[in-house]
């Protein structure tokens, strides 16, 4: 249901409190105290038409308290008149009917002063976010009695009030203020949103007063949004075309917070992703991840004939062409979206900001950035499309062959992620990995290194799963690839060993169309020892070691070394194990 203005909302309660008034004064019993019932109806009546004027007066009124706040004061005020019409002069036999006592009364002035005591925090928010009369500003933290059994309500409301309308930096440090409180626990999260707290702090996002005031803005909703339905709010509220606005705009230190902010909201939400996508919010991230990423002399890379500090021409391309396709109602809510006609201007200015900014930053927006693409293209074929378009995988195999740490890592579960996608999607796969790709064979190139020299599990595994993922785009004669797979089943790790089964599972599989070739090359990097050895592992160990042996043993059976392993009576005394009773092991 529709809700009423908030004049008409308070319009209700001053018409209650002028009636009781007028039944208090009309009273025959219980004069004193009907007396005292009109002072306190009067002195609400008074706040009720401060509260009016002020709400007619400001546009930008924070309404969720004032709603609440109302209602609690139109309950209080009906059952105060309830009471003071029962004390009128009538017959004995209403008299007796309706007993009136003295604790009525007495309830009834714990519950108006309750009331008075609401409307006066109330107006106090109001006066210190307009900063006047004598206040000085400032954020009002203090407890009305409506939410004495849940402070952290009127902390929400006062602080959403002064992100709504207060000064500069009392904005700040209210969204701050909200940020905190979203950190601490869920619960404070669904209260901060269901008081309506997104909007205003989205408002102070778009507004771009200060790097501090986006900052705490983008802080406050990056704690916000690690739920779904949370998600959805922002993106019901038109906050995608925006987040990816200030991504382009900002200066670098609030890019960092916008771009972990993408990656929490496309973790959580499919939607969510879905409209990044449509606002190609992968331009601008591939873009501040190439940033300083190759040398002018880097002959290593190339696209075609054009060496790979030519990616700016090619991104200034992609802009052309997109600007072509931009949607004009998302121009008109958002004027400021339209980042291609700005770039000339903008971009000298920006450049050279970035160029001024200390590396710790540089870094640290680039581990954003690839947290923020992987979260993109992890299971969506239409984001990973685009990030092999701007040429996002050629950054991404430079990133991993230069740093380390948390940006190698990011930047190598992103390559895994678009991997596996490419392995669902073969129009997909065949365009972006195809074999004389000079970006495709950079990726490979990196993957087959950390899996040879790396001893870190945590990169080995998503370089192994990505290799896997790409199985079927490697030709027979390419047995660079099978090699160091094969050399990864005898790896101390476990977890290593058992990710390159899998990984050669998906070479040998039937549904590869060179699997008898590919087969044959384990063999002959003298895979079966190892393979024999992980069926003495863990069930998962072991099922997908029996697979690779049963693919081996299916596609070279005539194969000497199989015999001389005795791969056939190992089979045949495992298919009484736990491993081989499942259905895919069965068959």
């Amino acid at each position: 249901m529709e809700e009423k203005p908030i004049e008409e909302e308070l319009s209700h309660p001053v018409l209650l409190s002028e009636r009781v008034r007028k039944a208090a004064g009309e009273a025959a019993f219980f004069k004193s105290d009907c007396a005292e019932v009109e002072k306190q109806a009067d002195r609400l009546s008074q706040m009720l038409r401060t509260a009016v004027r002020y709400a007619t007066s400001n546009a930008s009124i924070y309404e969720r308290p004032v709603r609440r706040i109302s209602a609690e004061v139109s309950k209080n005020l009906e059952r105060a008149l309830t009471l003071v019409r029962k004390c009128r002069r009538r017959s004995i036999f209403h008299r007796v009917v309706n007993i009136v006592s003295a604790a009525d009364f007495r309830k009834i002035f714990a519950l108006l002063d309750a009331t008075i005591g609401d409307m006066r925090w109330l107006l106090s928010v109001f006066d210190c976010n307009d900063g006047g009369m004598g206040s000085g500003g400032g954020i009002f933290i203090s407890l009305p009695p409506i939410a004495s059994n849940d402070p952290i309500l009127s902390w929400v409301w006062s602080f959403i009030a002064s992100v709504q309308v207060g000064q500069l930096p009392d904005r700040v440090e209210a969204a701050n203020e909200l940020a905190s409180l979203a950190r601490d626990n869920d619960r404070n999260k669904k209260i901060i949103v269901e008081e309506g707290g997104v909007p205003p702090l989205m408002k102070l996002l778009k507004e771009n007063l200060s790097p501090d005031s986006q900052m705490a803005a983008a802080t406050a909703l990056w704690n916000l949004v690690n739920d779904r339905e949370r998600v959805k709010v922002i993106v019901d509220h038109l906050g995608v075309p925006l987040i990816v606005n200030v991504l382009n705009t900002a200066p670098m230190r609030v890019q960092i917070r916008m771009a972990n902010l993408v990656a929490r909201m496309a973790e959580y939400d499919l939607l969510a992703k879905e409209e990044f996508a449509r606002e190609n919010v992968i331009r601008p991230l591939v873009s501040l991840l190439s940033f300083e990423t190759f040398d002018e002399d880097d002959q290593k890379f190339q696209l075609g004939k054009q060496s790979i500090d030519s990616i700016v021409q090619i991104n200034k391309d992609l802009e052309r062409n997109e600007r072509k396709d931009s949607n004009h109602q998302r121009r008109k809510l958002y004027p400021s979206l339209s980042f291609y006609s700005e770039l000339s201007s903008r971009g000298g200015r920006q450049r050279k900001e970035r160029e001024n900014e200390s590396q710790d930053v540089k870094r640290a927006l680039k581990v954003s950035c690839a947290e923020a693409l992987l979260m993109l293209a992890r299971d969506s074929v239409y984001n990973s499309r685009r990030i092999a378009e701007t040429k996002g995988l050629l950054c991404l195999a430079k990133l991993i062959e230069k740093e380390q740490g948390e940006l190698q890592r990011n930047c190598l579960v992103a390559v895994m992620e678009i991997a596996a996608t490419a392995e669902s999607d073969a129009d997909f796969r065949r365009a972006a990995f195809k074999t004389n790709s000079p970006a495709a064979k950079a990726v490979v190139d990196q993957l087959l290194r950390l899996i040879k020299v790396s001893e870190d599990p945590s990169l080995q595994i998503p370089a192994i799963k990505a290799v896997g993922s790409l199985a079927r785009t490697f030709p027979a004669r390419e047995l660079r690839v099978i090699g160091p797979l094969v050399s990864q089943l005898s790896n101390k790790d476990q977890a290593v060993a058992t990710e390159a089964a899998i990984a050669l599972q998906k070479f040998a599989n039937p549904g590869n169309f060179l699997c008898n070739e590919h087969c044959k090359s384990i063999i002959e990097f003298n895979g079966i020892p190892p393979l024999m050895k992980l069926l003495r592992g863990s069930d998962r160990t072991q099922s997908n070691a029996l697979s690779l042996l049963c693919y081996l043993a299916i596609h070279a059976s005539n194969n000497e070394d199989l015999v001389l392993a005795r791969v056939l009576t190992t089979l045949e005394g495992a298919d009484h194990t736990s491993a081989a009773q499942k259905p895919e092991s069965r068959s």
